[in-house]
């Protein structure tokens, strides 16, 4: 073996074992501790056979480390689709520097969202669906100053929306659909102090009238729908918006459709199952609708011709009071 084959074959050696060697030490050890700890809490799953204490806690299962510049910790916890029962282990507030948490689609997880959560001051991404989890959704979680991401739904959830979720200066997604939640909207909802979210609530028994304050909103994306919701629903449109997506249907609203104009940017609209009168405005003709439904409400007159609405059959308008013109009945 010539000296050139013999220092490359000791570079590669040493390469090698400070890679592993490094490798072995990257988890800090405090975390692994607390990962150990959360293991046990929720009675040693299977799904978590990864979680070996001889190894590197940044390679287990729904981990995730960050680079140097936080010391490799633990920066996203995702566990999610595994037979795993429990609650949520208390120990999650003991991963400082944790970003993201996820535990979804777990549904043999029950019990409350532990106040322990308020700990990770880092946390950016909350995601806590299709699980069992009961009570309410907490007045804690406004704690979470750098929040942007909040999914709470397909729980068990009751009780009211809390109004300090509002003072979130970062959030961006709000869903809280699916649950058993009551009372009404909070009007502190409609003075958001950073970006606009996303607002998901439907599918739980919301009733009272949508607050004032949140028709002074550009939202993106809102869907109310499968609620007891009532009153004027008008007031989240406007021709000067930017909304993509407006879903309000399954509700007990009134209001008259004939002068509400709405975004040139609106893609989905769903209103039915409602008590809207009035008719369809001309102006609606401009917007790029991919999915549009008025159907059982009290709408009267003529649907007026170009623009997208041609394009939706005859279950998008029927059960209307006296609604015609194409896809429907000719008007006489």
């Amino acid at each position: 073996m010539d000296k050139t084959t013999t220092l490359l074959s000791s570079l590669l050696f040493l390469f090698t074992f400070l890679t592993t060697s490094f490798s072995k030490n990257l988890c800090h050890k405090d975390d692994k501790n607390t990962l150990l700890k959360i293991k046990k809490s929720l009675n040693n799953p299977y799904h978590l056979s990864t979680w070996d204490p001889q190894s590197d806690c940044c390679s287990w299962y729904g981990l995730e480390c960050g680079d140097a510049t936080v010391n490799h910790r633990v920066i996203s916890l995702a566990i999610f689709s595994g037979q795993i029962s429990g609650q949520i282990p208390l120990e999650v507030g003991d991963l400082p520097y944790l970003q993201t948490l996820i535990f979804r689609k777990l549904t043999n997880l029950t019990g409350q969202i532990p106040p322990t959560i308020t700990k990770l001051k880092n946390l950016r991404f909350l995601w806590l669906s299709w699980t069992n989890l009961t009570g309410p959704v907490p007045g804690f979680l406004s704690q979470l100053m750098e929040l942007d991401y909040l999914n709470l739904s397909f729980n068990e959830l009751s009780g009211s929306i809390p109004s300090s979720l509002s003072l979130l200066p970062k959030l961006k997604y709000i869903d809280l659909s699916r649950n058993k939640l009551t009372g009404s909207i909070p009007e502190s909802f409609g003075s958001f102090p950073g970006t606009v979210p996303d607002l998901y609530l439907s599918h739980n028994q919301l009733s009272g009238s949508i607050p004032k304050s949140l028709g002074n909103l550009d939202f993106n994306r809102i869907d109310f729908s499968w609620n007891k919701l009532e009153g004027d629903a008008s007031l989240l449109f406007g021709a000067n918006k930017t909304t993509g997506y407006i879903d309000l249907s399954r509700n007990m609203f009134q209001f008259d459709l004939s002068k509400v104009k709405i975004p040139k940017t609106l893609g989905i609209l769903d209103l039915n199952h409602n008590g809207i009168t009035g008719n369809i405005p001309v102006q609606w003709t401009e917007a790029p609708l991919q999915f549009f439904n008025v159907s059982y409400n009290k709408l009267c007159g003529r649907i007026p011709s170009g623009g997208k609405l041609q394009t939706f059959d005859s279950s998008s308008y029927f059960h209307n009071k006296c609604l015609c013109g194409a896809p429907l009945k000719s008007c006489k």
